[in-house]
């Protein structure tokens, strides 16, 4: 297999930016712009996938954002211990619908905005997470919410992520969605009331999947 050196990647790059007609790329839906801010690794990585595949767009993939542990706290009552142990601001793990699972077991996750799942302009949630399953994601059990809360203590500042997820009904029907984020330096583990299948979601918002194995 021939192999191309840095010099000449550095030329195909050059030629491809001369010959790019720039005013045709809507950078803010395609969101390359912010991607290659963000996470210059993964652009690079699409990028090469795509020369891999003969030019050709590949199924949209994602970086595995962060791998963490299930079933290290035997139920709800220790998991809201620790995290308020932790200092986590918390008000959903009170619900009957929450549990945990029974083995020590690793999920690796992924998060991915609205937009980056196609619908720049926003969708329903259950759009969302069907569109999520074509892309061989799927929804997190529950206990992804508090364990991230636990084990994802350098989260930035100003950062919220939803957990896509089974919704829990609270005892006045709405169906919630755990919530992960940091607002003033403050650490929260909380509930959307936007979990119903209609739920419309914005293209900013960001998700939590579970990559299938």
């Amino acid at each position: 297999m021939g192999q191309i050196t840095i010099d000449q990647s550095h030329q195909v790059m050059a030629t491809l930016a001369v010959n790019t007609v720039w005013d045709e790329v809507d950078f803010e839906e395609s969101g390359l712009q912010d991607l290659v801010i963000r996470n210059p690794k993964e652009a690079g990585r699409r990028f090469t996938d795509f020369l891999k595949n003969s030019g050709r767009l590949a199924v949209t993939s994602f970086a595995t954002f962060k791998t963490i542990k299930l079933g290290t706290l035997k139920d709800a009552n220790a998991i809201c211990k620790a995290i308020t142990d932790a200092g986590v601001r918390i008000n959903i793990l009170n619900q009957p619908a929450f549990t945990v699972a029974t083995e020590e077991t690793e999920v690796e996750l992924v998060v991915a905005s609205v937009a980056e799942l196609g619908f720049k302009d926003g969708a329903e949630y259950s759009v969302i997470c069907e569109r999520a399953k074509q892309l061989d994601l799927e929804l997190c059990p529950a206990e992804v919410g508090p364990q991230l809360r636990l084990q994802y203590l350098d989260q930035p500042n100003g950062e919220w992520l939803r957990i896509a997820m089974e919704p829990i009904t609270f005892s006045d029907g709405n169906l919630c969605l755990f919530g992960v984020g940091r607002v003033s330096n403050e650490f929260w583990l909380d509930s959307s009331r936007n979990g119903r299948p209609g739920g419309f979601w914005l293209g900013l918002s960001r998700f939590v999947f579970v990559r299938r194995k």
